[in-house]
């Protein structure tokens, strides 16, 4: 097949790409910047630079193509400026265009856990908003709407507080369980849905660890030589007071803090239990610690 992948180089983007190449598609990868044209070709895929900004740009890059993964690139959240929900809004009304006037007719989307609300999920309506748009604006398309849980690589926030703190705080976690997921799971999941035939929609969970925040903090202060390392729960408030003395927008603060207290209610993973996939990925958190080990140590 031909695949269009987007995210350019990013935690999914590139293993989905070298799992696709290795299977034997073709495979077009969208980036913003050109210096990442090398490192694209290295992967034995094709670069198109521009912007996801840039409808008459995607439409064109579409074209001929079979399928495409979709995602909505990571904002900057200490942008005082952004309006994080109308950011989502613009690029999946973008995709949506362009898939619209190519003809691509199978798209498998990055959404997250939590996007079955359409409130509640505080930052995470934005990924709901995009299924929805990409569904009512793309009626006879085949969707896959893949919503990974917690992703690893977000641990790596904690390390100034456990530098100077020696623990973790955030208003979830503790004794409650926490779902993790590694980027690599999540791209070999969507491999496969790439391969899976599919008439109308679907949704699909990818999740690789289920945890107590207290064992993940366990796992974690074992890998950097904190085996007592602990995790706290504290007010919503607290946590983001915290968060906006860091330089946060104050918008996109609120919206963590309401996703979080969501995630510590249970609301926010109550269609993931539901619907929670079979079988684990590969990639658990014992293994990612050795890497937030190595990361710990350069700070």
């Amino acid at each position: 097949m031909k695949i269009i992948v987007t995210g350019s180089t990013g935690h999914i983007s590139k293993p989905l790409t070298e799992e696709l190449v290795q299977k034997g598609h073709a495979v077009t990868v969208i980036s913003s910047k050109p210096e990442k044209q090398k490192e694209i070709d290295a992967l034995g895929a094709k670069a198109a630079i521009g912007s996801l900004e840039d409808v008459d740009f995607l439409t064109t890059t579409f074209m001929n193509a079979d399928a495409i993964y979709t995602m909505v690139p990571p904002a900057n959240y200490f942008d005082h400026t952004l309006d994080l929900t109308a950011y989502y809004h613009r690029i999946g009304n973008n995709y949506a265009k362009a898939i619209g006037q190519s003809g691509i007719k199978r798209v498998v989307n990055l959404s997250s856990v939590g996007a079955h609300l359409d409130k509640g999920n505080g930052i995470l309506i934005g990924a709901h908003d995009v299924e929805q748009i990409l569904n009512n604006q793309l009626p006879d398309l085949a969707i896959t709407h893949m919503r990974p849980v917690g992703f690893y690589y977000n641990l790596y926030g904690f390390v100034p507080m456990i530098n100077q703190q020696g623990i973790i705080m955030a208003n979830y976690g503790a004794e409650e369980e926490l779902v993790w997921v590694s980027p690599i799971d999540i791209a070999a999941a969507i491999a496969e849905e790439f391969e899976t035939p599919l008439v109308g929609r679907k949704v699909r969970y990818v999740v690789s660890d289920e945890l107590t925040g207290n064992e993940t903090a366990r796992i974690l202060g074992a890998a950097i030589g904190k085996p007592d390392l602990t995790w706290i729960l504290i007010p919503g408030e607290q946590w983001q007071r915290g968060l906006e003395a860091a330089g946060m927008n104050p918008r996109i603060a609120a919206g963590l803090v309401a996703m979080f207290e969501s995630q510590h209610s249970g609301l926010l993973t109550e269609d993931y239990y539901c619907n929670k996939p079979a079988v684990m990925g590969n990639v658990k958190l014992t293994d990612f610690a050795k890497e937030f080990a190595a990361s710990f140590k350069q700070e």
